[in-house]
């Protein structure tokens, strides 16, 4: 009966395999690709390495979408932050990465954007300028209604700026990219992180679909700086991007489907075995057996 008592614990052991077994980051943020999809294994390029605890360094500047120089720390001063690295220009996932930011937002209770954390997202195109990002603000604070910040809107920001800023960034995050040459496009992964009020990355939350109840949880973790454990950077390994194919989990759900195959296969097994087991038991004695 051990070896059954293991079976919930394949998914996270597969998960966690996986990770070990995956290449290391070897690309840096302002890397060019001829084609992504000729690419043996694009994960070497692109994805999150989930840097927790991490220090947003204190004199990162960017510029807001009113042309003003800003320095990201400042966003994060006296609450949690939750910090998004987009480009506002993305034809797909970029735009389903805010879009599901907003249907967290909306759902989300007892805590409100603005007041109780600030929400940046930074472009990782540093030919945007701040007045593209303006527009996409005001398109997403139209979206959030009700659940906005308010008059004058402070509380979600979008950010624009310069290559060397960008590059700091997305090496202190651990957000990995790549230009595309042949699609024209950044390959990227999706999600969004939640930074103390002392500048630390303390959640990482992968995907394009957020639990507005798991976020809020982070910001009050944040808030008070603590930050994720182990446990959560195994649960996230579950939900990987392929910046190839434009799909979500290609690999990790692979090896959870054979998981579950081998569950049932287990479980299988142990019912059959049981089942003759029984038969043999209720079988009557044979006759002059002592």
């Amino acid at each position: 009966m051990r070896l059954f008592a293991l079976i919930p614990l394949i998914p996270s052991l597969l998960a966690l395999a996986a990770a070990f077994a995956a290449p290391g980051a070897t690309a840096s943020a302002q890397e060019r690709v001829e084609n992504l999809s000729l690419v043996q294994d694009p994960r070497q390029y692109v994805g999150y390495d989930q840097n927790l605890g991490a220090e947003i360094p204190d004199d990162l500047t960017f510029t807001d979408e009113s042309g003003k120089p800003v320095k990201l720390r400042d966003f994060a001063q006296d609450r949690p932050m939750v910090l998004a690295l987009v480009y506002y220009s993305c034809p797909r996932l970029c735009t389903e990465v805010l879009n599901g930011s907003v249907r967290m937002l909306r759902a989300m209770e007892r805590l409100s954007i603005g007041t109780d954390f600030q929400f940046v997202a930074v472009s990782i195109d540093p030919n945007e300028t701040s007045e593209i990002a303006g527009r996409k603000r005001a398109t997403y604070l139209e979206a959030l209604g009700d659940a906005g910040p308010g008059p004058g809107g402070t509380g979600w920001n979008f950010l624009t700026g310069d290559q060397a800023s960008i590059t700091r960034l997305a090496r202190t995050v651990g957000f990995r990219y790549v230009w595309d040459e042949h699609s024209e496009q950044f390959a990227h992964d999706g999600g969004i992180l939640v930074v103390t009020p002392q500048g630390r990355i303390s959640h990482y939350f992968f995907g394009v679909e957020f639990s507005a109840f798991d976020v809020r949880m982070a910001l009050i973790d944040a808030a008070q700086g603590k930050i994720g454990s182990i446990v959560d950077h195994i649960l996230l390994l579950c939900l990987h991007y392929d910046p190839v194919r434009g799909q979500y989990g290609f690999w990790i759900i692979g090896a959870l489907r054979l998981a579950g195959i081998a569950t049932v296969l287990a479980l299988g097994v142990f019912m059959l075995r049981s089942i003759r087991k029984e038969k043999r038991l209720s079988r009557p004695s044979p006759q002059g057996a002592s």
